[in-house]
C-alpha cells in the first residue's frame, strides 16, 4: 500500500491525500476497473508516439492533425503541452497547424530556452510556408517570457508574430476577477458594432 502511495505522490497534482484516497479506492475497486487502468498505464509509452512535425502527442508520426489535408499549412499555433493542442482542437476555433514547446521558461524549476522546442520552431517557420505564429503559451509569468522569447527568435525570420488575447472568461463576474484579468481585459476590448 505505501509502495502505491509513494509512486502515486510523484504525479503531478497529487499530494499525499489524494494518493491515499486513490490508494484505498483501487483498493476496493472492482478487478475489472484495476485491470483496465494497469493496461492503459502499461500501454501509454508502448503505444504513444510524438510526432515528428509538431511534437504532440499520437498514436504515429506524423499526428492525426499534421497529415490533415484541409489544415491551413500558413499559420502555426505555438503551445506549451500537448493538452493545450487538445484544449484548443476541442474549441474547433482553430484550422493550421501546431508546434508543441514541451513546456515554459522557469528558471526555478530548471527549464531554459535549451529545454524548449524553439530552435525546432525558428527551423519550422524558416522552411516552411507559415505566414503567422500565434504564440497561445498560458496567460502567467513563464508562458508570457517564453512567449517573449519566441517571438524574439522568430523576428529575423520576417513571420507575423501574434498573442492570444487575455481577458475575461465568458460568464464571469468582474467582482471576482483578479485585477491582471480585469486590467487585461480592458487592455483588449473590441468595438462594439
Amino acid at each position: 500500500m505505501q509502495r502505491l502511495v509513494e509512486s502515486l505522490r510523484r504525479l503531478p497534482g497529487i499530494g499525499e491525500k489524494s494518493a491515499t484516497r486513490l490508494a484505498y479506492f483501487l483498493l476496493g475497486a472492482p478487478e475489472d476497473l484495476v485491470g483496465e487502468l494497469s493496461e492503459a498505464i502499461g500501454r501509454i509509452k508502448s503505444e504513444t508516439a510524438i510526432c515528428e512535425r509538431c511534437f504532440n502527442l499520437g498514436e504515429r508520426s506524423p499526428c492525426k492533425i499534421c497529415s490533415q489535408p484541409g489544415r491551413n499549412q500558413s499559420i502555426l499555433c505555438v503551445v506549451e503541452e500537448p493538452a493545450d493542442l487538445a484544449a484548443i482542437e476541442q474549441s474547433q476555433s482553430f484550422q493550421g497547424l501546431y508546434h508543441v514547446l514541451g513546456g515554459a521558461l522557469s528558471p526555478i524549476d530548471g527549464m531554459g530556452p535549451e529545454n524548449l522546442r524553439i530552435k525546432e520552431l525558428v527551423a519550422r517557420v524558416r522552411a516552411g510556408q507559415v505566414e503567422e505564429v500565434i504564440l497561445a503559451t498560458n496567460p502567467n509569468a513563464e508562458g508570457d517570457a517564453t512567449a517573449h522569447y519566441a517571438a524574439e527568435c522568430l523576428a529575423p525570420a520576417g513571420v507575423k508574430v501574434t498573442r492570444i488575447a487575455y481577458g475575461m472568461p465568458l460568464g464571469g463576474d468582474l467582482e471576482y476577477a483578479d485585477h491582471v484579468t480585469v486590467g487585461r481585459s480592458l487592455e483588449n476590448r473590441q468595438l462594439v458594432q
